[in-house]
């Protein structure tokens, strides 16, 4: 499986990078206490770190809302989902518990401040690509909404669209049967490519001692 960046994307916007993480065999069960207390720690961080700043002081966030600014996503009314996180956090909704491996994604999306994505690989087929989305394309959200893709940022295999750094589909979500994984990172596009290389590689090996398994990384752009 081979994931890119489309010729559409790197003309407007050649910073833009990827982190690929694939894992395998791991095991993904309910969180362990030690990462559900350390996610619900880190939110009431954010929280009281709201009181003083805007949300878009964050890097993270302002740097991906001029993406969709660029994309011609108006960023106000469909946000990158680090923003989203960070609006409800602001609202003191803190995120439910899902299962080791999303609520370590989620960790690592508020820890980094960009989006994050994490798929069950079985649900997947042939290769990837970050594109922008057709005007006839849409699909049904994690958040249980009908989403239309056009001109949004998104991922997409032979299927069609599956993820993006706005919401993801409800196709490829990650359960406790899930033993093979595709984890994307829509890293800040002002991090250098040494920069980006390592926050990766950390992520894999942060990952896979909680979830054990094998992982193998790769940086696109």
């Amino acid at each position: 499986m081979n994931v890119i960046i489309s010729p559409e994307i790197k003309e407007k916007n050649n910073d833009i990078k990827l982190g690929i993480i694939h894992y395998r065999n791991i095991e993904v069960s309910e969180a362990p206490q030690m990462l559900k207390g350390r996610l619900r720690l880190f939110q009431e961080s954010i929280y009281f770190d709201l009181q003083d700043r805007t949300i878009t002081s964050f890097e993270g966030i302002k740097e991906w809302r001029c993406i969709f600014k660029e994309f011609g996503t108006d960023p106000s009314k469909y946000r990158p989902s680090i923003e989203a996180l960070f609006r409800r956090i602001q609202k003191q909704t803190y995120l439910p518990t899902i299962n080791s491996a999303v609520d370590l994604n989620n960790f690592f999306s508020l820890q980094y401040e960009v989006p994050l994505g994490i798929y069950d690989k079985s649900c997947l087929n042939g290769d990837i690509s970050l594109r922008l989305g057709n005007e006839d394309e849409s699909y049904l959200a994690i958040n249980g909404r009908e989403v239309s893709l056009y001109n949004k940022l998104v991922l997409a295999d032979e299927q069609g669209p599956f993820g993006s750094p706005y919401v993801d589909s409800n196709r490829a979500p990650v359960s406790e049967q899930t033993s093979e994984a595709l984890q994307i990172i829509f890293l800040k596009p002002s991090l250098s490519t040494e920069s980006s290389l390592k926050l990766t590689e950390s992520l894999s090996t942060m990952f896979t001692q909680i979830h054990g398994g094998e992982a193998s990384y790769s940086l696109i752009n």
